[in-house]
């Protein structure tokens, strides 16, 4: 038995504030894909109710728009991603987002029942643009198992 889910935590620098004409298709998008998360095989739990300053206090940017999910297992969550109508709004992030120059998603173990908080998501992304990937925090390119996350030993 699986005794835990992944999360994760994608982080986007917006070109505009939200409501300026520039975001009004990502804006307009953002119900479609929180509803396509809903439904989708192996989705546990996202953040709805973004806190942006508890947010801000955390990540030091208020221009950073940040998601943050659970899921069952890995494949549900490239599934959610790659294989889903999400595609076609990630497609599209250039017309919303700048570049960000680190790596701007981590995926990592949690037991089952717990939601990450943003300061458990800035010390993933921060993890991981300090060593790469590592069982502690991952992305896509690599396969860790919560078997590597339990016996691995982080340096924080």
């Amino acid at each position: 038995m699986n005794e835990f889910h992944v999360a994760q935590v994608n982080i986007a620098k917006r070109l505009a504030p939200m409501e300026d004409p520039i975001m009004q298709d990502f804006v307009n998008n953002l119900g479609k894909i929180n509803a396509i998360a809903d439904i989708s095989d192996g989705f546990v739990w996202r953040l709805k109710d973004d806190d942006e300053d508890e947010a801000t206090d955390v990540f030091q940017d208020d221009t950073l728009i940040i998601n943050m999910s659970v899921w069952k297992n890995m494949e549900s969550l490239f599934n959610y991603v790659y294989n889903s109508g999400h595609i076609e709004v990630l497609k599209r992030k250039k017309e919303w987002f700048s570049k960000i120059k680190m790596t701007h998603m981590a995926f990592w173990y949690v037991p089952i029942g717990v939601e990450p908080t943003f300061q458990d998501a800035k010390q993933r992304l921060d993890y991981i643009n300090k060593h790469g990937d590592t069982p502690y925090a991952f992305t896509f390119k690599t396969k860790f198992t919560p078997i590597d996350f339990t016996n691995y030993n982080p340096v924080l």
